[in-house]
Protein backbone atom coordinates (compact mmCIF):
# COMPACT_ATOMS: atom_id res chain seq x y z
CA UNK A 1 0.00 0.00 0.00
CA UNK A 2 2.57 2.53 1.07
CA UNK A 3 4.79 1.77 -2.46
CA UNK A 4 1.02 3.06 -4.04
CA UNK A 5 0.39 6.33 -2.10
CA UNK A 6 4.18 7.10 -1.55
CA UNK A 7 4.54 9.16 -4.78
CA UNK A 8 1.42 11.28 -3.29
CA UNK A 9 2.48 11.89 0.00
CA UNK A 10 6.15 12.89 -1.61
CA UNK A 11 4.18 15.94 -3.19
CA UNK A 12 2.93 17.08 -0.11
CA UNK A 13 5.17 19.66 2.25
CA UNK A 14 7.32 16.70 4.56
CA UNK A 15 5.62 18.38 7.57
CA UNK A 16 2.15 18.47 6.01
CA UNK A 17 2.81 14.32 5.37
CA UNK A 18 3.95 13.81 8.64
CA UNK A 19 0.66 15.54 9.89
CA UNK A 20 -1.28 13.28 7.67
CA UNK A 21 0.27 10.20 8.89
CA UNK A 22 -0.33 10.90 12.34
CA UNK A 23 -4.41 11.57 11.72
CA UNK A 24 -4.29 8.75 9.85
CA UNK A 25 -2.47 6.23 12.76
CA UNK A 26 -5.01 7.72 15.12
CA UNK A 27 -7.73 5.48 13.59
CA UNK A 28 -6.02 2.45 14.82
CA UNK A 29 -7.18 0.74 11.76
CA UNK A 30 -4.12 -1.79 11.19
CA UNK A 31 -4.50 -5.64 12.03
CA UNK A 32 -1.11 -6.41 14.33
CA UNK A 33 -0.92 -9.50 12.43
CA UNK A 34 -0.18 -7.98 9.45
CA UNK A 35 3.36 -7.31 10.51
CA UNK A 36 4.08 -10.56 12.75
CA UNK A 37 7.38 -12.54 11.32
CA UNK A 38 8.09 -16.33 12.06
CA UNK A 39 10.98 -16.65 14.62
CA UNK A 40 10.83 -13.36 16.15
CA UNK A 41 12.32 -15.17 19.40
CA UNK A 42 15.30 -14.77 18.04
CA UNK A 43 15.48 -11.19 18.64
CA UNK A 44 14.26 -10.76 22.03
CA UNK A 45 16.61 -8.98 24.54
CA UNK A 46 16.03 -8.61 28.11
CA UNK A 47 17.48 -5.17 29.46
CA UNK A 48 16.22 -2.93 32.26
CA UNK A 49 13.89 -5.50 34.01
CA UNK A 50 12.05 -5.46 30.81
CA UNK A 51 11.64 -7.86 27.79
CA UNK A 52 12.25 -6.84 24.65
CA UNK A 53 10.10 -8.61 22.04
CA UNK A 54 12.11 -7.38 19.76
CA UNK A 55 15.40 -4.82 19.30
CA UNK A 56 14.10 -2.10 16.92
CA UNK A 57 12.63 1.05 18.21
CA UNK A 58 11.19 4.09 16.92
CA UNK A 59 13.04 6.81 17.27
CA UNK A 60 12.22 9.75 19.15
CA UNK A 61 10.24 13.06 17.04
CA UNK A 62 8.01 11.17 15.20
CA UNK A 63 5.24 11.27 17.55
CA UNK A 64 6.47 14.22 19.20
CA UNK A 65 3.35 14.74 21.66
CA UNK A 66 2.16 10.84 22.52
CA UNK A 67 -0.64 10.76 20.07
CA UNK A 68 -0.31 7.49 18.20
CA UNK A 69 2.33 5.08 19.87
CA UNK A 70 0.21 2.66 20.23
CA UNK A 71 -1.09 2.46 16.59
CA UNK A 72 2.76 2.39 15.79
CA UNK A 73 3.45 -1.10 18.52
CA UNK A 74 1.36 -2.65 15.83
CA UNK A 75 3.99 -1.70 13.34
CA UNK A 76 5.84 -4.89 15.01
CA UNK A 77 8.58 -1.98 16.77
CA UNK A 78 10.21 -3.74 20.29
CA UNK A 79 9.96 -0.44 21.79
CA UNK A 80 9.14 3.32 21.15
CA UNK A 81 9.87 6.87 21.96
CA UNK A 82 7.83 9.91 22.37
CA UNK A 83 8.56 13.06 22.29
CA UNK A 84 11.02 15.35 22.89
CA UNK A 85 8.41 16.86 25.31
CA UNK A 86 9.28 20.08 26.83
CA UNK A 87 7.65 21.69 29.87
CA UNK A 88 5.62 24.01 28.05
CA UNK A 89 4.03 23.71 24.71
CA UNK A 90 5.78 25.58 21.80
CA UNK A 91 5.54 25.94 18.25
CA UNK A 92 9.02 25.60 17.25
CA UNK A 93 11.28 27.39 14.99
CA UNK A 94 9.46 28.59 11.68
CA UNK A 95 8.72 26.60 8.60
CA UNK A 96 9.41 25.29 6.25
CA UNK A 97 11.95 23.06 8.47
CA UNK A 98 11.94 19.94 7.27
CA UNK A 99 13.46 18.65 4.04
CA UNK A 100 13.65 15.76 1.91
CA UNK A 101 16.89 15.07 0.50
CA UNK A 102 15.27 12.16 -1.99
CA UNK A 103 18.45 11.68 -4.09
CA UNK A 104 19.98 11.02 -0.40
CA UNK A 105 17.40 8.74 1.46
CA UNK A 106 18.13 11.66 4.09
CA UNK A 107 16.36 14.49 5.96
CA UNK A 108 17.55 17.73 7.29
CA UNK A 109 14.87 19.56 10.03
CA UNK A 110 14.86 22.62 12.25
CA UNK A 111 12.04 21.72 14.06
CA UNK A 112 13.13 23.16 17.47
CA UNK A 113 10.91 20.90 19.89
CA UNK A 114 7.64 21.76 18.64
CA UNK A 115 5.53 19.96 20.96
CA UNK A 116 1.91 20.39 22.71
CA UNK A 117 4.11 20.09 26.17
CA UNK A 118 4.87 17.93 29.48
CA UNK A 119 1.46 18.30 30.97
CA UNK A 120 -0.85 17.84 28.13
CA UNK A 121 1.73 14.91 27.30
CA UNK A 122 1.47 13.19 30.67
CA UNK A 123 -2.70 13.13 30.56
CA UNK A 124 -2.37 11.59 26.80
CA UNK A 125 -0.60 8.61 28.31
CA UNK A 126 -2.88 8.25 31.39
CA UNK A 127 -4.98 8.27 29.43
CA UNK A 128 -3.95 6.05 26.35
CA UNK A 129 -2.41 3.01 28.06
CA UNK A 130 0.76 1.55 26.45
CA UNK A 131 0.82 -1.68 25.00
CA UNK A 132 4.62 -1.87 25.07
CA UNK A 133 7.53 -0.58 25.88
CA UNK A 134 7.01 3.17 25.90
CA UNK A 135 10.08 5.83 26.48
CA UNK A 136 9.74 9.60 26.38
CA UNK A 137 12.57 12.06 25.42
CA UNK A 138 12.37 15.53 27.29
CA UNK A 139 14.31 18.74 26.64
CA UNK A 140 14.29 22.57 27.90
CA UNK A 141 12.07 24.86 25.85
CA UNK A 142 13.04 27.30 23.82
CA UNK A 143 12.84 30.43 25.93
CA UNK A 144 13.65 28.91 29.28
CA UNK A 145 16.10 30.68 31.50
CA UNK A 146 17.36 27.39 32.80
CA UNK A 147 17.34 24.44 30.10
CA UNK A 148 18.73 22.20 33.68
CA UNK A 149 15.70 23.01 35.44
CA UNK A 150 13.43 22.45 32.61
CA UNK A 151 15.10 18.59 32.32
CA UNK A 152 14.19 18.36 36.00
CA UNK A 153 10.65 19.21 35.24
CA UNK A 154 10.43 16.74 31.96
CA UNK A 155 11.84 14.05 34.41
CA UNK A 156 8.84 15.02 37.28
CA UNK A 157 6.48 15.03 34.81
CA UNK A 158 6.93 11.29 33.35
CA UNK A 159 9.13 9.09 35.62
CA UNK A 160 6.24 7.38 36.98
CA UNK A 161 4.78 6.80 33.68
CA UNK A 162 6.95 5.42 31.21
CA UNK A 163 9.62 2.40 31.14
CA UNK A 164 12.36 4.93 30.56
CA UNK A 165 13.60 8.70 30.26
CA UNK A 166 16.19 9.68 27.26
CA UNK A 167 17.74 12.95 28.21
CA UNK A 168 18.13 15.23 24.60
CA UNK A 169 21.52 17.24 25.05
CA UNK A 170 21.90 16.71 21.11
CA UNK A 171 19.79 18.57 18.95
CA UNK A 172 21.48 21.68 16.99
CA UNK A 173 18.28 22.78 16.76
CA UNK A 174 17.80 24.13 20.75
CA UNK A 175 20.62 27.19 20.95
CA UNK A 176 23.38 26.13 23.77
CA UNK A 177 21.45 22.62 23.85
CA UNK A 178 24.59 21.06 23.14
CA UNK A 179 27.06 22.28 25.46
CA UNK A 180 25.77 19.86 27.95
CA UNK A 181 28.27 17.77 26.28
CA UNK A 182 31.11 19.32 28.46
CA UNK A 183 32.15 17.88 31.33
CA UNK A 184 30.81 20.15 34.44
CA UNK A 185 27.54 20.38 32.67
CA UNK A 186 27.01 17.09 31.94
CA UNK A 187 27.99 15.62 35.47
CA UNK A 188 25.65 18.46 37.08
CA UNK A 189 22.49 17.92 35.06
CA UNK A 190 23.16 13.92 35.58
CA UNK A 191 23.84 14.84 39.49
CA UNK A 192 20.48 16.47 39.37
CA UNK A 193 18.45 13.75 37.49
CA UNK A 194 19.64 11.28 40.14
CA UNK A 195 19.06 13.51 43.03
CA UNK A 196 15.50 13.20 41.58
CA UNK A 197 15.37 9.75 41.38
CA UNK A 198 16.50 9.57 45.30
CA UNK A 199 14.16 11.76 46.30
CA UNK A 200 11.56 10.06 44.42
CA UNK A 201 12.27 6.88 45.23
CA UNK A 202 12.54 5.73 41.46
CA UNK A 203 14.64 3.53 39.42
CA UNK A 204 13.36 4.77 36.13
CA UNK A 205 16.13 4.08 33.33
CA UNK A 206 17.51 7.37 32.26
CA UNK A 207 19.04 7.28 28.48
CA UNK A 208 21.44 9.95 27.30
CA UNK A 209 21.20 11.10 23.63
CA UNK A 210 24.29 12.08 22.22
CA UNK A 211 25.28 14.59 19.05
CA UNK A 212 26.94 12.76 16.58
CA UNK A 213 29.27 15.68 16.14
CA UNK A 214 32.14 14.83 18.93
CA UNK A 215 35.44 14.07 19.26
CA UNK A 216 37.55 11.34 20.94
CA UNK A 217 38.05 13.58 23.99
CA UNK A 218 34.56 14.06 24.35
CA UNK A 219 33.39 10.85 23.82
CA UNK A 220 35.74 9.72 26.92
CA UNK A 221 35.04 12.17 28.91
CA UNK A 222 31.28 11.30 28.30
CA UNK A 223 31.79 7.81 28.77
CA UNK A 224 33.10 8.35 32.09
CA UNK A 225 30.64 10.47 33.40
CA UNK A 226 27.98 8.50 32.52
CA UNK A 227 29.41 5.64 34.59
CA UNK A 228 30.17 7.43 37.09
CA UNK A 229 26.60 9.00 37.14
CA UNK A 230 24.56 5.19 36.47
CA UNK A 231 23.08 6.37 32.95
CA UNK A 232 21.54 3.30 31.67
CA UNK A 233 21.82 3.90 28.16
CA UNK A 234 23.39 6.05 25.60
CA UNK A 235 21.71 6.58 22.45
CA UNK A 236 24.14 7.12 19.53
CA UNK A 237 23.44 9.37 17.94
CA UNK A 238 20.92 12.19 16.89
CA UNK A 239 21.20 14.02 13.71
CA UNK A 240 24.15 15.64 12.79
CA UNK A 241 25.14 19.51 11.19
CA UNK A 242 28.30 18.10 9.11
CA UNK A 243 28.71 15.22 6.66
CA UNK A 244 26.96 17.23 3.93
CA UNK A 245 29.88 17.39 1.11
CA UNK A 246 28.78 14.25 -0.72
CA UNK A 247 25.31 14.84 -0.48
CA UNK A 248 23.37 14.74 -3.91
CA UNK A 249 20.28 16.99 -3.11
CA UNK A 250 20.16 20.36 -3.91
CA UNK A 251 18.74 20.69 -0.65
CA UNK A 252 21.31 19.77 1.24
CA UNK A 253 22.51 23.27 2.33
CA UNK A 254 19.37 24.22 4.59
CA UNK A 255 20.32 24.56 8.02
CA UNK A 256 19.12 22.06 10.19
CA UNK A 257 20.08 18.23 11.50
CA UNK A 258 20.93 15.88 8.91
CA UNK A 259 19.44 12.32 8.99
CA UNK A 260 19.34 8.92 7.28
CA UNK A 261 21.78 6.80 5.44
CA UNK A 262 24.47 9.60 5.19
CA UNK A 263 24.49 9.19 8.87
CA UNK A 264 24.62 5.83 9.08
CA UNK A 265 28.82 5.31 9.05
CA UNK A 266 29.19 8.27 11.42
CA UNK A 267 26.92 7.01 13.69
CA UNK A 268 28.71 3.60 13.53
CA UNK A 269 31.95 4.71 14.33
CA UNK A 270 30.70 6.53 17.28
CA UNK A 271 29.02 3.24 18.79
CA UNK A 272 32.53 1.41 18.27
CA UNK A 273 34.38 3.91 20.42
CA UNK A 274 32.05 4.13 23.36
CA UNK A 275 31.79 0.30 22.91
CA UNK A 276 35.40 -0.43 23.05
CA UNK A 277 35.22 2.32 26.22
CA UNK A 278 32.26 1.34 28.34
CA UNK A 279 33.33 -2.45 27.65
CA UNK A 280 29.60 -2.96 28.04
CA UNK A 281 29.26 -0.95 31.68
CA UNK A 282 26.54 1.02 29.89
CA UNK A 283 23.76 -0.39 27.27
CA UNK A 284 24.04 1.52 23.38
CA UNK A 285 21.32 2.24 21.27
CA UNK A 286 22.38 2.53 17.96
CA UNK A 287 20.35 5.40 15.30
CA UNK A 288 21.34 6.55 11.94
CA UNK A 289 20.86 5.10 8.56
CA UNK A 290 18.90 1.79 9.82
CA UNK A 291 16.60 1.27 6.70
CA UNK A 292 17.30 -2.65 6.35
CA UNK A 293 18.61 -6.10 7.70
CA UNK A 294 21.80 -5.74 6.96
CA UNK A 295 22.26 -2.01 8.59
CA UNK A 296 20.56 -3.44 11.83
CA UNK A 297 22.90 -6.17 11.36
CA UNK A 298 25.80 -3.40 11.18
CA UNK A 299 24.19 -1.56 14.12
CA UNK A 300 24.61 -4.87 16.18
CA UNK A 301 27.93 -5.89 15.57
CA UNK A 302 29.40 -2.27 15.87
CA UNK A 303 27.91 -2.63 19.89
CA UNK A 304 24.41 -1.28 20.19
CA UNK A 305 21.80 -3.94 21.70
CA UNK A 306 19.06 -1.80 20.90
CA UNK A 307 18.78 0.46 17.52
CA UNK A 308 16.46 3.18 16.44
CA UNK A 309 14.69 4.23 13.33
CA UNK A 310 12.80 7.00 12.44
CA UNK A 311 13.68 8.27 8.84
CA UNK A 312 14.01 4.85 7.06
CA UNK A 313 10.12 4.84 8.00
CA UNK A 314 9.72 7.89 6.07
CA UNK A 315 11.46 6.44 2.90
CA UNK A 316 10.05 3.31 3.29
CA UNK A 317 7.08 3.07 5.10
CA UNK A 318 5.85 1.23 8.25
CA UNK A 319 6.47 -2.55 6.82
CA UNK A 320 9.99 -1.28 7.33
CA UNK A 321 10.54 -3.05 10.76
CA UNK A 322 8.74 -6.38 9.80
CA UNK A 323 11.21 -6.51 6.56
CA UNK A 324 14.08 -5.71 8.56
CA UNK A 325 13.38 -8.61 11.27
CA UNK A 326 12.39 -10.79 8.24
CA UNK A 327 16.04 -10.26 7.05
CA UNK A 328 17.75 -10.43 10.09
CA UNK A 329 16.41 -13.62 11.50
CA UNK A 330 17.55 -14.79 7.79
CA UNK A 331 21.18 -13.36 8.00
CA UNK A 332 21.28 -15.06 11.79
CA UNK A 333 20.35 -18.87 10.72
CA UNK A 334 22.58 -18.21 8.02
CA UNK A 335 25.39 -17.20 10.76
CA UNK A 336 24.44 -20.48 13.35
CA UNK A 337 23.42 -17.69 15.89
CA UNK A 338 20.84 -18.25 18.14
CA UNK A 339 19.79 -15.07 19.43
CA UNK A 340 21.00 -11.76 17.75
CA UNK A 341 22.82 -11.22 20.96
CA UNK A 342 25.65 -13.21 20.14
CA UNK A 343 26.93 -10.98 17.42
CA UNK A 344 26.79 -7.64 19.38
CA UNK A 345 29.71 -5.64 19.51
CA UNK A 346 31.41 -8.58 17.09
CA UNK A 347 32.74 -6.25 14.13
Amino acid sequence: MFSLIKPLLFKLDPEAAHNLAIKSLKLNYLPKSFFNVENEEMLEINLFNKKFPNPIGLAAGFDKSAEIYNSIFKFGFGFVEVGTATPLKQYGNPKPRIFRLENDKALINRLGFNNDGSQIIRKRIISNKKKGILGVNIGPNKETKDQAEDFIKGFKAFYDLVDYITINISSPNTEKLRDFHHDEKLNLLLQLINKEKKNNKNDIPIMLKISPDIDDRMVESISDIAVNNSVSALILTNTTNTNRENLKDSKREELGGLSGKPLENLSNNIIKKFYKLLNRKIIIIGVGGVDSGKSAYNKFISGASLIQLYTGMIFKGPEIVKNIKKDLITYLKQDGVKNFKEIIGNW
